[in-house]
């Protein structure tokens, strides 16, 4: 790419010179925006000095540097006033989004902001999902599989051909890295928002990439990525490279094909490398590995790229994405923190060549391993898509990267040019998933039952003014920069999501269901408006990790941006600490809020009808004993007395199974000022406290197990406590059967019918979101009948096992 640049310097520079010479007259009308370092010297000199000025410093600068001051002398000269540039092509008309959820619905309101008319497609189960609803058409394109609806390329084709879209943004995931659907839309005269195919493929392959990045002067992590597979000679290559090593499946990603070797035995060796290869061809379909140096202590170090069809790219920084569960990413910032100047100019311009070697056109994210210990870094992978974490650099850019994707796919320069790109502040993402950080960050499903998030105070990064123009031509100088953190700048809040309350989170896709993205002045400040946004954020339904990413948030050791990949597991007993049962106030605010439920709301008259639901015709103080059972593994029993005094004050005292004096409070004022918000005062202290209900499903009968009964769910002090009411025994001697609790598969079946079986014994093994549960009778009995069996689907509800009990089967006798 440099050597073809270098090639036909000549005729660009002549090109740039005589555009310098066409606008240098109309400078004035010059957008903000497209300000760049010889654009911005205009006040220096004549238009006849400035492009004199060009071509000496064209010439003298060779290699990297002459082709980074080409690209921003092309940049000022293409990126003036769009309205008035007759060179300036148009954006589309409409697009179609060939995604779902919240990356889709970030597209839509950029698309919807530049006038440009956008297309949904749905599967089956996302026809009322928030995306649909955004866009101004939407089609359905099959069942919810992803295999038959959002990777079906024919049908996404159908649909662009049916609405007219002229072009697909293929968001992240799904097709959006896939060369074949490039190269389809090509040949059906679509547009693809992205990179050309050949470069998906050359960076599609971990193996090829490397070579390529090789050969561009982009460091690489030692190691063997050739096409020989013997285990003998991998072995040998390993001993080579020294150990610990990485054995990695050269397609795919997320972690899987995956194992690292600290024991430099050849049977360690072995059985990492069969485990890899194994699964690797389960989830790509192929079993090649390469071998690579382990790195002890790295950090996740990327830089965001963007390049134009017009030979023109730029980094827009770079983010640290370190702290990861299960090789997969759930907090991001940028900058990286403790970077100095030098080294990212060293990053970003790594990050740029690697872009121009494969001819890169569009946004690109090159991904590098950074050595902790060395502040070494090698090139790991280029993700040929708009990255999940995009918000943060568009948080301290002030730029917005779906418009650039747009404007470059429409043909059109980069609307900035290197020197202008600001570097403001500090911003953090936080990816909210339904999944259970205590169980191994397992995901889960469910309807959003309940959502509240903290108000939002942009939907778009707010602008910043242009850098400085530097006075060198230097690239490796116009790199060099700090971020700024003096000016200033208005706290920011961001919710990126794609689902709204009683939407439901499945199975069969991904489980994220917003990004929380802050930005504040440094570090510190949007750190603590971070944890402040998750401390707000609430959700009821499913099992969520905003508890967990709160903690990590207030961690000290990532507070002082002591960031490495293995950050969980290092500071696994800080982040998980031991369960604690609730507190003596949390649990008399939940009795008070489960007896104010059923009483009419207070007024300010007193009458005797007002009062009525507090007091016995008697004049007696009525109470109510309200038993609860901690929803997690210390399953604790606690019961509350509530005492009513007046309809408006209370005593409570609460007794817990686990021993301990009883607690008592008198007096407490209380009541529900909204339908979820109970105002108390306790301990001299008032309280507004969340608390939402979350009722069993109307189709699971009551059973001994949790997700029969209903749940209280209190958010306070950035906590969320959830608590059982366990059902009556009346209600459960109407049930005899075993239903499925949830949407499951089902692993084993141990009984038939006629078998005798006794208290806890297993009876059926399902399997929902990659975790198995385990059915157990009720009682001892009889099985009377199996409505199940092995490997089939079931809904929640169903009745799989039916008992009866061994004292009906007596008194039947």
């Amino acid at each position: 790419m440099i050597t073809t640049q270098r090639a036909s310097g000549s005729k660009r520079l002549s090109r740039v010179i005589q555009t310098l010479a066409k606008t240098a007259a109309t400078t004035s009308h010059v957008q903000k925006r497209s300000v760049s370092l010889t654009a911005a010297s205009s006040a220096k000199g004549s238009a006849s000095q400035r492009t004199a000025t060009a071509a000496r410093e064209y010439r003298a600068k060779e290699g990297l540097k002459a082709f980074g001051h080409v690209q921003r002398s092309l940049a000022t000269a293409s990126t003036g006033d769009g309205g008035s540039n007759p060179e300036r092509k148009p954006h589309f008309d409409k697009i179609l989004i060939a995604n779902r959820g919240e990356i889709a619905c970030r597209v839509i309101r950029t698309a919807k902001k530049l006038g440009i008319k956008t297309v949904a497609v749905y599967s089956d189960v996302d026809k009322d999902s928030l995306h649909v609803e955004l866009a101004d058409e939407a089609y359905n394109i099959g069942p919810a599989p992803s295999a038959e609806s959002y990777l079906r390329m024919d049908k996404i084709i159908e649909a662009c051909h049916k609405s007219g879209a002229q072009a697909v943004h293929p968001g992240y995931g799904f097709l959006s890295e896939n060369a074949d659907f490039a190269k389809r839309l090509e040949s059906e005269g679509l547009v693809f928002i992205g990179p050309p195919a050949n470069a998906i493929v050359s960076m599609g392959s971990k193996s090829e990439s490397k070579n390529i990045m090789s050969s561009a002067g982009v460091p690489c992590v030692p190691g063997y990525h050739g096409s020989n597979q013997d285990p003998d000679f991998l072995f040998s290559e390993a001993q080579k490279i020294g150990f610990p090593v990485l054995i990695k499946a050269i397609h795919g990603g997320g972690g899987k094909g995956m194992r690292t070797v600290l024991d430099p035995t050849k049977e360690a060796f072995d059985e990492a490398l069969l485990s890899a290869k194994r699964e690797s061809l389960k989830s790509f379909g192929n079993d090649t590995v390469l071998v690579e140096k382990y790195i002890q202590r790295p950090r996740h170090v990327e830089v965001q790229v963007f390049a134009d069809k017009l030979g023109n790219a730029v980094s827009l920084w770079e983010r640290d994405c370190s702290v990861q569960r299960r090789n997969q990413k759930i907090i991001e910032e940028a900058p990286a923190p403790g970077l100095s100047p030098e080294l990212r100019a060293n990053l970003s311009a790594k990050a740029i060549a690697a872009a121009r070697a494969v001819n890169y056109v569009g946004a690109g994210t090159v991904e590098f391993i950074f050595d902790n210990d060395t502040s070494d870094f090698y090139f790991m992978e280029m993700n040929t898509r708009l990255q999940v974490e995009h918000p943060v650099t568009e948080m301290i850019t002030g730029l917005d990267l779906v418009e650039w994707q747009l404007e470059v796919a429409a043909g059109n320069p980069i609307p900035r040019s290197q020197e202008s790109i600001p570097l403001v502040g500090h911003s953090f993402e936080a990816r909210i998933y339904a999944e259970n950080p205590r169980n191994n960050f397992l995901p889960d499903s469910g309807t959003l039952l309940y959502l509240s998030t903290p108000p939002p105070t942009d939907i778009f990064a707010r602008e910043f003014a242009e850098r400085s123009p530097s006075s060198s031509s230097d690239l490796a100088e116009v790199l060099a920069v700090e971020p700024d953190t003096e000016q200033r700048v208005s706290r920011s809040l961001r919710i990126e999501q794609g689902f709204t309350q009683g939407a439901q989170i499945g199975v069969y896709y991904d489980p994220m269901i917003a990004k929380v993205v802050v930005h504040g002045r440094d570090r510190t400040e949007a750190l603590r408006m971070l944890r402040k946004a998750l401390d707000e954020y609430h959700v009821v339904g499913v099992s969520t990790n905003v508890e967990f990413l709160r903690t990590l948030a207030g961690n000290p050791a990532f507070i002082a941006a002591e960031v490495e990949t293995g950050f969980i597991p290092k500071h696994f007993d800080e982040l998980f600490p031991p369960l604690v049962e609730p507190s003596a106030e949390l649990l008399a605010q939940a009795a008070l809020y489960v007896v104010l439920r059923n009483t009419a709301p207070t007024t300010t008259s007193s009458t005797p009808w007002t009062t009525l639901a507090s007091r016995r015709f008697g004049g007696d103080v009525s109470h109510r004993l309200v038993a609860f059972q901690t929803d997690d593994t210390l399953n604790a029993t606690i019961t509350a007395d509530v005492r009513t005094i007046d309809g408006r004050n209370f005593d409570v005292t609460i007794t817990s199974s686990s021993g301990g004096d009883p607690v008592h409070f008198t007096g407490v004022p209380a009541e529900l000022v909204e339908k979820n918000t109970l105002a108390t005062r306790l301990g001299g202290k008032g309280l507004k406290t969340t608390i939402v209900s979350q009722p069993p499903p109307p189709a699971l009968p009551a059973s001994q197990s949790h997700n029969s009964m209903e749940r209280i769910h209190l958010f306070a002090d950035g906590h969320r406590t959830s608590l059982v009411l366990p059902s009556p025994k009346w209600l459960l001697s109407l049930s005899r059967g075993l239903r499925a609790p949830m949407p499951s598969l089902v692993v084993e079946v141990r009984v038939k019918p006629g078998d005798k079986v006794e208290k806890g014994q297993a009876v059926v093994v399902l399997e929902s979101m990659k975790t198995e549960t385990v059915l157990r009778a009720h009682e001892a009995g009889v099985v009377k009948s199996v409505g199940c069996k092995n490997g089939e689907m079931v809904e929640e509800g169903r009745e799989l096992v039916d008992i009866e009990p061994v004292e009906s089967e007596a008194k039947d006798a």
